[in-house]
């Protein structure tokens, strides 16, 4: 068995990019309306996407109209992106990171970090992003915040990955605090919630599972235990062939 390191941030889900497309969820519409009737998102609005993945996030935006500048260091993921969304024609893909976006000064009307921000939040981060903004741009970060305890399979679930994840403790992103967040933004912020789901039968589960760069892959020390237990868990608590994953989705927006 190989034992699994902690890659960096940038090559972390290089081997997780089909079961990222497949199985990650996506995000809520009303965050695209409330950016419309509180931060003024048009489609005429330039967004920046900041480790933009497999493409989730900027697809949001890109049915909103806007025109989109996908960043993102890791070459697997941005190139699942541009098989995914490259026939928007406001879909541009950058290989670039969030300390280094490559974008022109005071270009974007509005920085988006999905699921993200927390892998990059760094002094150098926060300058680059004030030189891309706009004079009264903005800047929302955005998390699907898996519920950990609201039923017994999540329950479950969260026993699970406490039990064989690699090095979950330390980079689920709820590591990021509200002191983090005050000092990230210039001035006060807003923070809105709202609700998200997803539903799976046993592969979807799996998938889901193995999209996540803590989980040990098909191959590395535990993988086939964890595997046999996630089954365990399906058929204890699914109903009609399905569990549910049940999110808040928080939206925090400011300067």
């Amino acid at each position: 068995m190989n034992v699994p390191t902690s890659p960096s941030p940038e090559q972390r889900f290089s081997d997780r990019v089909e079961n990222y497309v497949r199985y990650r969820p996506r995000y809520p519409q009303e965050i695209t309306t409330m950016l419309q009737r509180e931060s003024g998102l048009t489609p005429q609005s330039v967004i920046a996407d900041i480790g933009s993945g497999t493409g989730i996030s900027a697809e949001l935006f890109l049915r909103a109209g806007c025109t989109v500048h996908a960043v993102e260091p890791n070459r697997e993921m941005r190139e699942a992106a541009e098989r995914l969304l490259s026939h928007h024609g406001g879909f541009h893909s950058v290989n670039g990171s969030a300390q280094a976006t490559t974008l022109p000064d005071h270009s974007v009307d509005l920085i988006v970090a999905a699921q993200a921000f927390h892998w990059f939040n760094t002094p150098e981060t926060r300058v680059e992003f004030t030189r891309i903004l706009k004079p009264a741009g903005q800047v929302a970060l955005i998390w699907n915040e898996r519920k950990l305890d609201a039923t017994p399979f999540l329950r479950a679930y969260e026993q699970l990955l406490l039990t064989f994840a690699t090095d979950y403790t330390k980079v689920r992103h709820e590591n990021t605090d509200a002191g983090e967040l005050r000092c990230f933004f210039i001035g006060p912020y807003a923070t809105h919630a709202f609700a998200n789901e997803q539903h799976f039968d046993f592969e979807g589960l799996k998938g889901r599972l193995l999209s996540s760069s803590y989980a040990p892959a098909e191959g590395q020390s535990r993988h086939d235990e964890m595997i046999v237990e996630l089954r365990h868990i399906f058929d204890a608590h699914q109903t009609s062939g399905q569990v549910c994953f049940e999110y808040d989705t928080r939206l925090h927006v400011g300067r």
